[in-house]
């Protein structure tokens, strides 16, 4: 079988119709091509003898930095319901956006 004539695991057309997706016939050929070109050089990396590195998750040592949990006063509730453009029973009243 050739390489054209192969199954390829990852079908663009059937990906597309699951996520609702018009793609035309040459959008399909042109992402599957590009897909299997993605796929093909995955398969290099797999072939790639990394028996002796050690896993990690960042290129570069990190450390977190995390403040205290510190309790502090909040806003003035008067002070902010100052700055409302509409209010009622000491809420803020907003326009709808769902119909």
């Amino acid at each position: 079988m050739s390489e054209t004539e192969r199954q390829s695991p990852f079908d663009v057309a059937y990906v597309a119709r699951l996520a609702r997706l018009k793609l035309g016939e040459d959008e399909c050929a042109r992402l599957q091509a590009q897909l299997e070109d993605i796929l093909a050089y995955v398969e290099t990396l797999n072939e790639v003898d990394v028996s002796g590195i050690e896993p990690m998750t960042q290129a570069l040592e990190t450390q977190n930095v995390m403040r205290a949990d510190v309790s502090a006063p909040g806003l003035d509730h008067a002070a902010v319901m100052a700055n409302a453009p509409e209010r009622r029973l000491g809420l803020f009243i907003v326009p709808r956006i769902i119909e």
